[in-house]
């Protein structure tokens, strides 16, 4: 039949080039509807606990989106009249920054005092470039000792201050509008750098943040991807020793990036920064089906049979392996469709669909390629033995030691599993080179944190955030995270309500608490709220019919690990002090991100299970034979075990990218393992050798191609490590080491393991003799 097969290949191949070209061409159109994603929610899926909480404190205040500009004078002195005139500029230009609701600094803060038995609301800093030097230290001081501003919007030394621009995005076209922020937010501080050079400022927020995912992947997308192909175009070259095989590999490669991407488009399956690293990924494992094919058919055609007897050959003793490890590979990267976070089942979709047209080009397009282009093959290698056969030797004379030292070695690199520790940071999810890692880390170090929780403390009651039980609970609660070694600031309305009662009471210090009369505390929060300007209200602090308080806690840069501790003893706190309405979970991206990394280990629990499922059955079936497919969950399992062990022995810290390796590298890791299983059982059935002879036709059949598919697919995802998204740089380093532990155990591990588990009578002559020669199986 793959005579019957390649024979019409050959009448037709110029008609099978135009028909593929013009599928592939059909599916790339999809690229035009192509979306990609900006936002840190696309990490979360609608039903993530912690996502509708953060949405119920959003849609209950205000919405947070922020773009946070440091200002660090050279000088090292924010008081000074030159510092503070840019403050007060930039201040007054933020506002036109677009879709703005609010800008905070500490010249336009809200600073109330008493003069006479009038209490006086305005800003604490104007024409900053007239004030006298008794007014400027007077300045200083007022915010210096305003707990509102100081690790917030000023430093404790007052060597670098922020301003705070929140925006309201529509949420209409995200993809538009965060550039829209961005641009101008950076087009505002290189002019406010070219008026005021001595001034140093850092951009950051959550805008920012936004804004950086789809640089970091347009960064991978330009650098990865073509860096990949020259790896590939040397790596073939040298191994297949033929131009036609190199570009026949580069065109089948190219079109299968090309029409998953626009499947995925067609499919409304959008792009990430996780998922945008599927090109780099489908690249690797196209090579692999490509290799096969083309290895096989020019050796043949070096040992003098013609290009089309080659090719018949190449694909009767290929096909059947390449068909199942296109299917298993594409069940693998499937099954992260369980993962808790979408964009790593948006990757495993993309994936899944550019290895299914690999599959399909390479028994459609690359035979018609061979059959159409002019092949010209080097001679064959004269060697008195390979280094395939001196390492199948190797294993057979010492197949006891090898098969104990791999047990031991894998028990020895499993145990150190549990030294991983689930840990993440999402600001670490960028590379220290791009621009918001820089202005993040410094604005943490020198201002304030990223990090943040929010609490909803509720009162139980309408207008009840005035009554003076609950007040002191909720102050009660912000002094109690103030004393916790992670906190940098504390935002509560109850600062400002002190503030109030000593400004009612003639400024006097012994009067900065809390009023005792709920009356009392409405008639002030009410006269301030009047006194306040356009866009400085407090409803980003009080809800409408003032039932509760909005309470935010700014933190240090805090693992995932430390941000939950400290969460867990805050709700404790709660449990012992505050009555129910005030029992709430701390909401914020802070929180999101801590546990996604947790619930995605979970929810890839059942992946990986759902996976090797699938791919057990379908080895069993395929093999006919339940002790082979068994003993192919061996080498299948043990290499992401493997590779994790060592993180743990030399990394140690486990994250929200490395949660899937395991399932991503179930499907890629079974490639080499069915080739050689395929060989193996092929020699055995069909040519009726001995084990020990057929773990030696496995070795020189393919071991090679496995060995050069192997280095090509570890290349390729060790390209992700170079990454400025540390989540694929992550991932992209631990599947390396996940597919380099793997070749090592299918070559050493699956041959021993084979032979101390040979096959009974029955399992024999279970697969028809192939016709031709008998190097095709």
């Amino acid at each position: 039949m793959i005579a019957t097969y390649v024979q019409w290949l050959t009448r037709w191949r110029y008609l099978v080039i135009l028909v593929t070209l013009v599928a592939v061409a059909a599916a790339a159109s999809g690229a035009r509807l192509l979306e990609f994603r900006t936002d840190y929610r696309m990490f979360f899926s609608e039903d993530n606990p912690q996502l509708q909480a953060f949405d119920h404190i959003q849609d209950t205040y205000s919405r947070n989106d922020n773009v946070l500009f440091t200002l660090a004078p050279r000088s090292g002195e924010v008081f000074s009249r030159d510092v503070l005139a840019a403050v007060e500029r930039l201040t007054a230009r933020a506002w036109q920054t677009p879709y703005s609701s609010r800008v905070d600094s500490i010249t336009n803060f809200q600073y109330s005092h008493a003069t006479g038995d009038d209490l006086v609301v305005e800003d604490l800093i104007v024409n900053a470039g007239t004030l006298s030097e008794r007014e400027l230290a007077r300045t200083r001081d007022a915010a210096l000792e305003e707990p509102l501003l100081v690790n917030r919007l000023i430093s404790p030394t007052g060597h670098v201050t922020g301003i705070n621009v929140t925006v309201q995005l529509p949420g209409l076209d995200k993809g538009a509008e965060v550039p829209t922020v961005a641009h101008f937010a950076r087009g505002l501080a290189e002019e406010m750098r070219t008026t005021f050079p001595d001034l140093d400022i850092y951009l950051t927020g959550s805008v920012m943040m936004d804004n950086a995912f789809p640089e970091a992947s347009q960064h991978d997308a330009s650098t990865l991807v073509p860096l990949m192909l020259v790896v590939i175009i040397v790596s073939v070259g040298l191994f297949l020793r033929a131009v036609t095989a190199t570009v026949i590999t580069v065109v089948i490669v190219t079109l299968s990036i090309v029409a998953a991407i626009g499947c995925a488009a067609w499919l409304g399956i959008p792009l990430s920064p996780t998922a945008v690293a599927a090109p780099n990924i489908i690249l690797t494992l196209a090579v692999a089906d490509c290799v096969h094919l083309l290895a096989a058919c020019f050796n043949r055609m070096r040992r003098g049979l013609d290009k089309q007897a080659a090719l018949v050959d190449s694909l009767r003793s290929n096909a059947r392996a390449v068909f199942l490890t296109s299917l298993t590979t594409a069940i693998g990267f499937l099954s992260l469709n369980t993962s808790d976070s979408p964009p790593f089942g948006d990757l495993g979709n993309i994936t899944a669909i550019g290895v299914l047209w690999a599959y399909l080009l390479s028994v459609t397009l690359l035979p018609a390629l061979v059959m159409a282009l002019p092949v010209r093959v080097g001679p064959e290698r004269k060697r008195s033995v390979s280094w395939v056969a001196r390492l199948a030797e190797f294993v057979l004379r010492r197949r006891e030691p090898v098969f104990w030292g791999s047990v031991i070695a894998v028990a020895a690199l499993v145990a150190f599993i549990p030294k991983n520790e689930l840990n993440d940071e999402f600001v670490k999810y960028f590379g220290e080179s791009t621009d918001f890692r820089q202005a993040t880390d410094f604005t943490t170090e020198n201002l304030t944190g990223i990090y943040y929780l929010d609490y909803s403390l509720g009162s139980g009651v309408s207008g009840g955030v005035n009554e003076p039980d609950f007040l002191h609970k909720v102050e009660a609660f912000a002094n109690w995270y103030r004393s916790q070694p992670e906190v940098l600031h504390v935002y509560a309305v109850t600062d400002i309500l002190k503030r109030l009662n000593r400004n009612m009471h003639g400024d006097e210090p012994r009067h900065y608490r809390l009023p005792d009369d709920r009356d009392l505390s409405a008639q002030y929060l009410l006269i301030y709220e009047m006194s306040l300007p356009y866009g400085l209200d407090l409803n980003d602090r009080i809800d409408v019919d003032k039932s509760s308080l909005r309470m935010t806690v700014t933190l240090k840069s805090l693992s995932s690990q430390a941000v939950l501790g400290l969460e867990e003893r805050a709700q404790a706190w709660l449990r012992d002090n505050a009555p129910a309405a005030m029992r709430v979970p701390g909401a914020s991206p802070t929180i999101m991100f801590a546990h996604i990394g947790q619930r995605n280990i979970t929810s890839m629990l059942s992946g990986v299970v759902i996976g090797l499922v699938l791919i057990s059955f379908i080895l069993m079936i395929a093999f006919g034979s339940i002790r082979i497919g068994l003993i192919s969950l061996v080498p299948n399992l043990l290499p992401a075990a493997m590779a994790f062990g060592l993180w743990g022995l030399t990394v140690g810290q486990v994250g929200l990218a490395l949660s899937v390796v395991a399932a991503m590298t179930l499907g890629i890791v079974v490639d080499d393992t069915v080739h050689f299983l395929d060989k193996y059982l092929c020699a055995r059935r069909v040519l009726g050798k001995s084990p020990e002879d057929s773990v030696r036709h496995a070795f020189a059949t393919v071991g090679p191609a496995m060995w050069v598919t192997t280095v090509v697919l570890m290349a390729g995802f060790s390209m992700l490590a170079f990454s400025s998204f540390e989540i694929n740089a992550g991932m992209g380093l631990l599947t390396a080491i996940a597919l380099g532990m793997a070749l090592i155990a299918d070559f050493f591990l699956l041959p021993t393991l084979l032979l101390k588990l040979k096959e009974t009578r029955d399992e024999t002559s279970i697969i028809p003799v192939p016709v031709g020669n008998s190097d095709s199986v």
